[in-house]
């Protein structure tokens, strides 16, 4: 991949542009400040022994998360579940998982941010239920009772459902119920029914709900499969196209932006709080309606089409690295001159970024994870780290469908495998790629063996890499990756221009190299990324010229950090201006 930059180096130099009014010091929110933790609770610390983690165990590592300099807590669900999609079907919306804790664990764990300067954001699942939760046990009892009306409830259609609508986890998205003989609709899991939000009655539980948390101390709220909750006038059939691409034809209902600007109105409205949405579906052009300030929505959402690149659904494909530049420009335009952006490579609902964008072999695991790092944290927008990716935490291995907890994993091996329509080896490759437990394992915090999360039997396998790969090993390594987060974290801090500056992608065209600006006013940066396993002979375009060294992954020096990039060296370098040039 060894070759020179396709750009111009006579090119004339980038001038110094000023962001958006709208993005600038002038108007700062603490949520564009900000770096996020993401925690799924279940796999993070467990405090009883019983092999889920839990709130308490969480508090006992809140001086762990400060050290880390990230300001703000993203919580898992944390309500009343059976647990069959780990948390997010909810059977009780004011109530603690008793496998979690309890409502004095809660109002400790605000209290312990609160007393370290963090903040807590809450996930809010809106678009649908546990089959449960006491709405939906009243709704399925009659179709004359009160509560028939909060879920979405339709005569079948010639001995069948009432569409054809297909479920995010496979199969029908309807739900035949044996009481009233009518079926009910489900994007999700069949357990997992979702609401009716042209009801009023509905939009009121939710609102109150949403009010009721903000009283316990969060900050704000991350809003799951918010973009689903308007559904396609009538329930029509999808077309063979529609149905290959279902979360860009579920984000499509008319209503969405009335509800959402509903609940802002209702709820958000003279509150300073950070509302982050899951847009999975949304293409880019249409995110401004979304978190354009102006609008009275959402702060900022997650798209994910840099998280699923390489993937058609769950089957994986080949990308290349000028694709991901691709993306990361199309994303950073993406919010419009109002909005704001997240910036993310692991959630509990995605593989382990180092497994699918870097090299977790161990001659690469640690370059390629600070590459990563980089890439992540010095982008424009709130950046969104998920537990155990400051160690560069990897996937697991997958022998057979047996080794899967998730669900959707399940769902998509009986449709494939279970029906004779694919072999095992086929899907079982690309499953062990994509799979969200790759996510969902327990963190790893020693190298003992249940890795310091649990002293009982942990709820899903540990990885066997957890005696290398460890917060205790990394603490005592100054060049560790956790190190090198915490690097950039304050690097970020300390340079309006790293937050609010724009971003551009100096040269879009080389095979291998992520090379950006971030530019506000006179102070200018350069984020250089070599994302290969392989040195690589590179030529700044444009007469760029590197004068200092911010931060750099090899600990180079500003003479020799050009023109020989190590395998996966990255780093964040202060340009020269112009006349310097």
């Amino acid at each position: 991949m060894s070759q020179p930059s396709s750009s111009n180096s006579s090119a004339p130099f980038l001038t110094a542009l000023r962001a958006s009014e709208a993005n600038t010091p002038d108007r700062r929110r603490w949520w564009k400040e900000a770096v996020v933790y993401q925690v799924y609770t279940r796999s993070f610390c467990d405090s009883d022994g019983d092999g889920i983690g839990d709130l308490p165990g969480l508090i006992s590592r809140l001086d762990y998360l400060q050290s880390l300099g990230v300001q703000v807590i993203w919580l898992a669900p944390h309500y009343d579940s059976p647990n069959v999609d780990n948390g997010y079907d909810i059977r009780d919306y004011r109530k603690v998982d008793p496998l979690q804790g309890t409502m004095e664990d809660f109002d400790r764990l605000v209290e312990g941010l609160n007393a370290r300067g963090m903040k807590l954001i809450v996930d809010i699942v809106a678009n649908h239920t546990s089959d449960q939760h006491a709405w939906f046990r009243q709704s399925r009892a009659s179709r004359e009772n009160p509560y028939r009306d909060f879920y979405i409830w339709r005569d079948g259609r010639d001995g069948g459902p009432p569409n054809n609508y297909l479920s995010i986890f496979g199969g029908s998205a309807w739900q035949k119920d044996e009481t009233t003989g009518q079926y009910y609709l489900h994007y999700f899991a069949c357990e997992q029914p979702d609401l009716n939000w042209e009801n009023p009655a509905v939009r009121k539980e939710m609102y109150e709900m949403m009010r009721f948390w903000l009283g316990r101390g969060v900050a704000g709220f991350r809003l799951d499969a918010i973009c689903f909750l308007s559904k396609l006038p009538d329930l029509r059939d999808l077309t063979l196209a529609e149905m290959e691409s279902l979360e860009h034809v579920y984000v499509t209902g008319p209503k969405v932006h009335d509800y959402l600007q509903d609940m802002h109105r209702e709820v958000f409205a003279d509150r300073d709080l950070l509302t982050v949405g899951e847009a999975f579906g949304v293409p880019f052009d249409e995110t401004p309606a979304f978190v354009e300030e102006s609008r009275g929505e959402m702060t900022m959402v997650f798209h994910f089409e840099i998280v699923r690149l390489g993937r058609h659904d769950w089957q994986v494909q080949d990308w290349t690295i000028k694709d991901l530049k691709a993306v990361l420009r199309g994303e950073d335009t993406s919010s419009g001159p109002e909005g704001w952006l997240t910036s993310f490579l692991e959630n509990h609902d995605n593989p382990r970024s180092v497994s699918w964008f870097g090299d977790p072999s161990p001659k690469g695991h640690g370059p390629s994870a600070k590459a990563l790092a980089t890439m992540l944290l010095m982008r424009r927008g709130t950046p969104y780290i998920y537990q155990g990716q400051e160690i560069g935490m990897t996937n697991i291995r997958f022998d057979g469908i047996e080794d899967f907890e998730d669900i959707n994993a399940r769902g998509i091996w009986d449709n494939t495998v279970g029906i004779g329509k694919m072999s095992a080896k086929e899907v079982l490759s690309s499953l062990s790629k994509i799979s969200r437990d790759n996510a969902r394992t327990p963190m790893q915090w020693d190298g003992t063996s249940r890795a310091g999360f649990t002293t009982g039997v942990p709820w899903f396998r540990i990885n066997p890499n957890h005696t290398d790969i460890n917060v205790a090993q990394q603490e005592a390594d100054p060049g560790s990756i956790l190190n090198y987060y915490r690097r950039l974290i304050e690097l970020r801090a300390t340079h309006q221009a790293l937050i609010y500056g724009t971003f551009e992608d100096v040269d879009p065209d080389h095979p291998s190299v992520i090379a950006f600006t971030r530019t506000l006013e006179d102070e200018q940066f350069l984020v250089l990324i070599n994302m290969c396993g392989e040195k690589e002979h590179y030529i700044l375009p444009h007469g760029l010229k590197i004068s200092e060294v911010l931060i750099d992954s090899a600990s180079a020096q500003a003479a020799d950090v050009l023109p020989e990039l190590r395998p996966w060296q990255a780093g964040v370098y202060r340009l020269a201006p112009p006349a310097d040039i």
